[in-house]
Formats: C-alpha cells, sequence, structure tokens
C-alpha cells in the first residue's frame, strides 16, 4: 500500500477543534481566546461541515456550549495544548489501484516544540483522537508536528530549516535522513525547503504560519506592507527558495507589524484553515484584514471564505488553523 497525506482542500468528513482552556497560556485572553474558537468552529459547522469541538473538562464543555452553534458537537478529551494541528493525528490515505480507499493515523515523538511547552495529555490526544475515528495507528520513529509541513497533494511538501532542522527535534537525524522519513511515513517525494519562519513564532518557524500551497504546484506566500514589516525579508527569501524549484508564488498582503507590549506577534493570514466548503482567515484587527482576507478568496473561488478575529487566539501562540485538525474523506 502507498499511503499519503492529502493536501488539505481535499474532502473532509470532519475537523476536530481545541477549545483553549488554560489561563496561563492565555493571561489575561483566555475569554476572549474561547469566544474566537468558538467563532471559527461555530462558522465551520453553520457551512454544512461536521465540526468536533475539543474539550477539558466538563466545566470547558459547558463554557463552549454556551459560546458555540448547535451545530457544534462537543467531546470531553484530556489534553493539554490547544494547537491540535501538532498534537492530533495526521491521517493518510492510500488510494492506489482498484480497491476502496483506506485511512490511517500517523503519530510521531512530540516534545513539546523542542522542549519548550510541555502539558499534561499532550503526548496521547493524538492517539485518543485516532481511536475516537477507529483508525489504526501507526508511530513513527522521529519528533514530527501537522503545522511543521504543507503539501501540495503531488508529492511536494513545504517546510522550514528553522524548525525540521532544528536540533531541538532530532538532532540525530540529517537532511537526507528527514526528506528519507517524509517519502515513507507521509508519502512526499519532493521537499520545498524554506528558510526562516516568523519572528518570534512559538514553534520554532512553523511552514503553516508562512507559507500555504493552495493548488498543485501553487504557493501562497506573505507580501510585506509597511515599510516596518518585521518579517520581509523572510517573506523575500522564501519566495526567492520557492521559485527557484518551479513553484508558482501567489502572495498574499501580511498583517504588517503587530505589537504587544512592544513584542512583535507572528500574527500571519497564512494560518487559514481550509474546510470543505469554508476557508477561515484569522484577522489581527489591523488595516490591511480586508486586503488580506480578499487576497485569500481569489485562491479559493469554489469556496467561501471568511476573516474572524484572532487577537486573543495569537496571545497563546497560534491561531485557527494550528487549533485544527481534519479528518480527510473516502468518497
Amino acid at each position: 500500500m502507498t499511503y499519503t497525506l492529502p493536501p488539505e482542500w481535499h474532502a473532509q468528513d470532519w475537523i476536530w477543534i481545541g477549545f483553549p482552556h488554560d489561563p496561563v497560556e492565555w493571561p489575561g485572553f483566555l475569554e476572549a481566546a474561547q469566544v474566537q474558537m468558538a467563532q471559527f468552529a461555530s462558522a465551520v459547522a453553520e457551512s454544512g461541515q461536521e465540526v468536533r469541538l475539543i474539550v477539558r473538562d466538563e466545566a470547558n464543555r459547558a463554557r463552549a456550549a454556551s459560546l458555540v452553534s448547535a451545530k457544534v458537537a462537543l467531546e470531553v478529551r484530556r489534553y493539554g495544548d490547544v494547537w491540535l494541528r501538532d498534537t492530533g493525528p495526521l491521517v493518510v490515505m492510500d488510494e492506489s489501484g482498484n480497491r476502496k480507499a483506506q485511512r490511517k493515523a500517523m503519530r510521531f515523538g512530540f516534545n513539546g516544540w523542542g522542549g519548550k511547552y510541555l502539558m499534561d495529555g499532550d503526548q496521547e490526544i493524538g492517539a485518543k483522537l485516532a481511536e475516537s475515528a477507529s483508525l489504526p495507528v501507526e508511530t513513527a520513529d522521529w519528533i514530527l508536528e501537522g503545522g511543521a509541513l504543507d503539501g501540495d497533494g503531488t508529492g511536494l511538501v513545504a517546510t522550514t530549516e528553522q524548525c525540521l532542522l532544528n536540533p531541538n527535534r532530532n538532532p540525530h537525524l540529517s537532511r537526507a535522513d528527514l526528506e528519507m522519513r517524509l517519502r515513507r511515513d507521509l508519502g512526499y517525494t519532493r521537499v520545498l525547503w524554506l528558510g526562516e519562519g516568523l519572528i518570534n513564532d512559538h514553534t520554532d518557524g512553523h511552514v503553516d504560519n508562512l507559507a500555504r500551497f493552495v493548488a498543485p504546484n501553487v504557493l501562497a506566500l506573505p507580501r510585506a506592507t509597511g515599510a516596518d514589516d518585521p518579517n520581509a525579508a523572510i517573506y523575500a527569501d522564501a519566495k526567492a527558495r520557492a521559485e527557484a524549484m518551479g513553484v508558482t508564488v501567489r502572495e498574499v498582503p501580511s498583517p504588517g507589524r503587530v505589537e504587544t507590549d512592544g513584542r512583535i506577534e507572528p500574527a500571519s493570514y497564512m494560518n487559514f484553515a481550509i474546510t470543505s466548503k469554508l476557508v477561515v482567515v484569522p484577522i489581527y484587527g489591523t488595516a490591511y484584514d480586508e486586503e488580506g482576507v480578499a487576497a485569500i478568496a481569489d485562491l479559493f473561488p469554489d469556496r467561501e471564505t471568511v476573516g474572524i478575529l484572532a487577537d486573543a487566539v495569537l496571545a497563546g501562540g497560534g491561531s485557527f488553523h494550528c487549533s485544527s485538525q481534519q479528518m480527510p474523506s473516502l468518497a
């Protein structure tokens, strides 16, 4: 069998979304982050796709129920961080030959993004979600987070050197070793190595906050806005690397410089979530929000695109794509 990780625009049976619960992770922002994540979940559910909102305990179930659409299903599970893109299962599919397509969950080692954020339940939640979906689970022999990768459905995957080659993940593996494992475990045959991720990204430069495939061999990348855009050089380097590999680049305006108490935030429209009928773009209350959402909408003419405020979610270290994980459909 040949298992591959489908692109995110592949039809989905449902999407898991994590619900913020830890006041230490969102000091002063927890209630607002819960509201924003509930808006994300409700928008997807109202579009007609099943949403499984994962909540930590009964108190958080009650809080979530007061915020979300009645179409959102709530599931109580033990997890620490809310970022299911990284701790949840990566569901791969075998569609080769004439047999019926099959799915399985790939699990990888997880060390709290290089030992920085270790929380109760994050080692187990991926297997628990896979079990709840009746998926067979295979565990790989290396550390990887889902947000570190973005594929185009043809075997091409984008990642960053800052993350995948970081010695706090797999210090014993070379670039060639990692490429072999990406092929073996996820079906990726070609790797677009981008350089640095966004400044102050908690994840050591996850690619899903920088660059996203939107069609085969078509990569969306931010374009610096404002003379003080802190990531201008990073965007330019990513564009040069992609084009040197023959990848078509579609630029989207960045949110510009976003700060909290003088600290540059890794705000990005690239952390959008693609669902079967809807694309949800995080926005931050900047002058470029409307233009950013419109540019992403142009990339997905077959889906509705909406922008939802995510500044409080970002205070916890990520955004909508980080908090979600999709179940690709067998249909």
